[in-house]
């Protein structure tokens, strides 16, 4: 929003120059983002005359001109088409940073003629000027005038309206704020009905309320259209507004005055006498969505979300309500009946059009953020005065079809609020002259009640006017207090969840594995590969078109990772991800999951193959539930029971019980792999935190866990037997191990497999388990009969599955 000095002293007399408004501006709240000072720019630049010009001796389009300035008679080559000897312009001096061109000017010679300064166009000082030559002063300026005095030059404040404030983007309503903040007295004229001559042959129909709720107009005749007078194209053109002519001009000062957009449509290129409101539609002979060809020359497809403007029985859009309006009714010279329009329409619609079809007219950005809905028929009665000033004829009564929403309703409020919210101690008489000020009906009471203006549908309780009463109190007013005392800083407490995440993040990544951060949604068809995809889990408005559904697993998503890596050139990757999973839309339907990734990739060597990358990753596996306290030794390995992303024959869960499953883990299947664009081989793991239990005499004081037990340093020395059993082919070794480990808990540390052999010396379909027991003794060294009752109870425990000691 832009508006110049002129202008705003035209609603607010002030003596306070354009930097004392922009503070005084910035301390009510509005964000003042630029003040340009055009006066500054131009001051190099003065009035001169011509009193000769000839052909340079050197080129055919140069001139070499003798020119009055006030600095004396200076040579100046030009190469204008217009220069000519009597021709008063704008000379700039040696020295002259000329904005149009971005250069400062210094003497040097052009084609052999030395230049003494340059004789200026519009373009080059930055004004709106679209002739090619400089530019053509009346002779009545004197030499030496300033050409700041000459353009009525005057500097412009740039400033941020924010959403909430739709007053803002008229310079009455900056006037208002800045008057009650003191700055000066509100002179806003006002407003006075101009009598109908005539009933009004246009009549308005809305068929769409819920666009439009109300539409005002009135029609005047016997106007002179043409160009603007120089006060009128002065104030537009100085913020940045191209002049075109007395209708359009007067439509657009007044959005910018008043912040109440207007319309004028040529009578004569209306069809029929009724204007009609609705919704766009389709075309009843083609079915196709009807287009219109707006006044920026663009053709635009109008849906049925949008409020269409059209004449005649509704068929043909003259407009797209609240945005723009179409060409085939647009004013020209020629005009000589203009029905103006004046309307309220839903900002929401409003915002929802400009998005889709891309406009951002200054219509569509101040009706998208609410404008004053008791406006419409004071804005008539404004331009219609102007019209009138400015182009004669007669205006005829005033038609208003429908009925604009209702005033905001008062609510109760206690001035003592002020000092509560804010810390101003400030007299109810100044709390309420703030508030009139602003525009707001104050009846004292107790408690007052207080009624916001119309234009003002952002205040919605008591907080929102002790915001205002400090806003033009000044935010400088507001009382300083120390902040309270130091005290002991938080030192943090961890749930046992989150104690846990934060050790299998330490653990994942001392062991090789990089963490990643993915998104908790996946595209169903994806989901549904790893048995999501539910209805209850689809999002109703994704964030993208592939991220359409909330994940059931972590796996596609560090899969996709995977295959990333891998087609930059990064196949041999280990990923890892804490984050949760969705299995269903309820709150017990939420899992946290710890899940890790390798794509074993591992480089040709002359030593042979390496280990199996799945055994690999099941001692990760382990090793991670170890530091998180899970019962390793207690868990049950179970194959054959995996889902079915999971590759059948190189999987399996752990778990304790039949119901309680802590994790799964194996190979991806080639089917999942493939739908992913992922090249195997593939290896995973889940561990659902949730279902890991606590252990047990390990909760501290805070309900988080210890972070360390208790130093376990025999001082005496370990001892290790080695235990060889045949056992079924089809028995697992982790059965032996726990079955060993089981024999006496207090004296074994340890139970690990060095040797599984199948071949000679070993029956058909069993295989030989050579197991390593580590024992350490506590209270005293073992004697050897000790040794060899416990090595017997290794071994009848072993038994109990099915294997007898190798001999």
């Amino acid at each position: 929003m832009k508006f110049t000095l002129s202008w705003l002293k035209s609603h607010l007399d002030t003596d306070a120059d354009v930097q004392q408004i922009a503070e005084a501006m910035t301390m009510a709240g509005l964000e003042v983002e630029d003040v340009h000072d055009p006066i500054a720019a131009l001051a190099p630049f003065t009035v001169a005359r011509i009193v000769s010009a000839e052909r340079h001796p050197n080129a055919d389009r140069l001139q070499v001109c003798q020119v009055e300035t006030v600095d004396g008679m200076k040579e100046i080559v030009c190469g204008a088409p217009n220069a000519r000897a009597g021709l008063t312009t704008i000379y700039a001096p040696i020295g002259a940073y000329v904005p149009g061109l971005g250069v400062t000017l210094v003497e040097k010679p052009v084609r052999g003629v030395v230049s003494n300064g340059m004789l200026c166009s519009g373009a080059e000082l930055e004004l709106a000027d679209d002739s090619d030559g400089i530019l053509e002063l009346s002779d009545d300026l004197a030499v030496g005038t300033p050409a700041a005095g000459v353009f009525g030059a005057e500097p412009v404040i740039d400033f941020e309206v924010t959403p909430n404030r739709p007053d803002w983007l008229g310079v009455a309503g900056i006037a208002r704020d800045l008057a009650a903040a003191g700055v000066g007295a509100l002179t806003t004229p006002a407003i006075n009905a101009v009598p109908g001559g005539f009933p009004c042959p246009v009549s308005v129909r809305i068929e769409a309320p819920e666009l439009c709720p109300v539409f005002a107009g009135r029609l005047i005749r016997g106007v002179t259209n043409g160009p603007s007078p120089d006060w009128l194209r002065h104030r537009l053109t100085a913020i940045g507004l191209r002049s075109i002519n007395r209708l359009v001009d007067v439509t657009n000062l007044i959005a910018y005055d008043r912040a109440r957009p207007l319309h004028v449509y040529d009578r004569a290129k209306l069809v029929g006498d009724a204007i009609v409101v609705r919704a766009g539609q389709a075309a009843r002979d083609t079915g196709e969505p009807e287009h219109l060809i707006a006044l920026d020359g663009k053709t635009y497809t109008v849906s049925g979300a949008d409020c269409v403007i059209a004449d005649a029985a509704g068929e043909r859009p003259i407009g797209l309500g609240g945005v723009m309006g179409g060409e085939s009714t647009g004013c020209s010279d020629d005009t000589t009946e203009v029905f103006l329009e004046a309307a309220w329409f839903d900002p929401i619609v409003i915002a929802q059009t400009g998005r889709s079809l891309a406009i951002t007219s200054d219509a569509q950005y101040r009706f998208a953020r609410g404008v004053d809905t008791a406006s419409l028929v004071p804005g008539v009665e404004l331009a219609t005065r102007l019209i009138l000033d400015l182009c004669g004829g007669e205006a005829s009564d005033i038609v208003v079809a429908g009925q604009a929403p209702a005033d905001p309703a008062g609510f109760a409020f206690d001035p003592a609020q002020v000092k509560r919210l804010s810390g101003l101690d400030l007299a109810d008489d100044r709390i309420a002259k703030i508030l009139t000020d602003l525009g707001f009906v104050v009846m004292r009471g107790s408690p007052w009640t207080v009624t916001p203006p119309s234009w003002r549908r952002d205040v919605e309780g008591p907080a929102d006017l002790v915001e205002e009463v400090a806003r033009i109190e000044g935010f400088d007013a507001l009382p300083e207090a120390p902040l309270p005392g130091a005290v002991a800083p938080s030192k943090g407490v961890l749930n046992p969840r989150q104690a846990r995440v934060r050790i299998a993040r330490r653990a994942l990544a001392a062991l090789g594995y990089a963490e990643a951060v993915t998104w908790s949604f996946t595209r169903r068809e994806t989901a549904v590969l790893f048995g999501g995809g539910d209805d209850s889990l689809v999002l109703e408005n994704p964030i993208a078109s592939d991220l359409d559904c909330m994940r059931p697993s972590i796996l596609p998503n560090l899969i996709q990772a995977a295959a990333r890596n891998a087609a930059r050139g990064h196949a041999d990757a280990a990923l890892f991800e804490i984050g949760p999973i969705y299995l269903t839309d309820q709150p017990d339907g939420q899992r946290m999951v710890i899940a890790g990734l390798i794509a074993p990739h591992v480089a040709r060597h002359w030593g042979g193959a390496a280990e199996d990358a799945l055994f690999a990753l099941k001692a990760d596996l382990t090793a991670v539930l170890d530091e998180i306290g899970a019962p390793t030794g207690s868990l049950q390995l179970v194959q054959g029971q995996n889902r079915d992303w999971w590759h059948p024959g190189r999987s399996a869960r752990l778990q304790l019980g039949p119901k309680t499953v802590i994790a799964e883990f194996g190979a991806l299947h080639p089917r999942v792999l493939k739908a992913l664009d992922a090249d195997g081989p593939m290896l995973g793991f889940e561990i659902v935190l949730d279902a890991v239990p606590e252990p047990r005499g390990q909760k501290s004081k805070n309900g988080g866990t210890k972070a360390r037990g208790a130093a376990d340093l025999p001082n005496l020395m370990p001892l290790s037997r080695d235990f060889a059993f045949l056992v079924d082919d089809g028995r697992a070794v982790g059965d032996l191990v726990r079955a060993a480990t089981g024999a006496d808990k207090a004296l074994i540390q340890s139970v690990g497999v060095f040797d599984v052999y199948r071949g000679g010396g070993v029956p058909e379909g069993m295989k030989s388990v050579a197991l390593e027991v580590i024992v350490q003794p506590r209270e005293a060294t073992l004697a050897e009969a000790e040794i060899e009752a416990l090595s017997a109870r290794i071994v009848a425990a072993v038994e109990k599955l099915g294997a007898r000691l190798r001999s």
